[in-house]
């Protein structure tokens, strides 16, 4: 399995560190790093699987994430598939590859982006949403705030643009945490969500915000839509799915299926 050296992971501290500003704090979600945190599966093991798999899928479409992009479903296969109708729904006529990667922040994305998982591949889409485990206080990381949690999603859509300019990004909105509307984790994603707009508006990428679909009218969230209020069950990912194809029919994104 492939682990970086430490000359590796520290050229790749300083290079992001030398672009923040000298007056402040260091931006953590812009500094690449691999694995952070335990998770239910192998990370270099499905990073390792991601670079055999990805050319030769020669994917149509690819899922960019954590937790709640790994574990719905696709390629390569996850011993987690919380909704596979709903994958085959919106993804199933494409070739599709499936990024997600759980419990990964800003900072993992960028190296796993800079370590080959995106290499070659000219995708008509990328589908990307990251940046909810930015908001944890670990001993392996720091939060992030609003303004941190943004610049680390521009950077992400930047490194995807430079690798492949001619594919366009549905970047998500974070979708809904915590059970109700004044939970914590909820109030902070209503702080970002906002800053993302401007970058939505660039040209290559759209902004896809379907946390009022995923919510009820009180603001709360149904345990059938996410049994943990963070991640989505099949009545979730329904949601998602179901706005995917509107968005990819309405932008023309994809060939029409024969």
């Amino acid at each position: 399995m492939l682990k970086p050296t430490v000359p590796c992971v520290w050229a790749l501290a300083l290079s992001s560190a030398l672009a923040t500003a000298a007056d402040g704090p260091l931006n953590t979600a812009l500094i690449p790093v691999p694995k952070l945190e335990n998770d239910s599966y192998d990370w270099y093991a499905r990073h390792e699987e991601v670079l055999r798999v990805g050319r030769a899928i020669n994917p149509e479409i690819v899922l960019i994430g954590d937790s709640i992009t790994h574990f719905w479903g696709g390629e390569p296969k996850s011993a987690l598939a919380n909704g596979p109708a709903e994958w085959q729904a919106a993804f199933g006529a494409h070739r599709t590859l499936n990024l997600g990667f759980g419990w990964d922040r800003i900072q993992n994305v960028l190296w796993r982006l800079d370590h080959g998982e995106f290499d070659g591949l000219q995708p008509a889409v990328v589908i990307l949403h990251i940046g909810t485990n930015n908001l944890s206080d670990t001993p392996n990381a720091r939060s992030n705030t609003a303004a941190e949690i943004v610049a680390g999603i521009r950077e992400i859509c930047r490194r995807v643009q430079a690798k492949a300019p001619r594919t366009q990004i549905i970047l998500m909105a974070i979708l809904p945490r915590g059970e109700t509307a004044d939970d914590p984790y909820r109030q902070r994603i209503q702080e970002i969500n906002p800053l993302l707009v401007p970058l939505g508006q660039e040209p290559g990428i759209h902004l896809l915000d379907i946390g009022e679909r995923l919510v009820q009218p009180d603001g709360r969230i149904a345990r059938e839509v996410m049994p943990d209020f963070c991640h989505p069950a099949p009545k979730g990912y329904r949601v998602w799915a179901e706005a995917l194809l509107a968005t990819f029919a309405e932008l023309k994104l994809l060939a029409p299926v024969p």
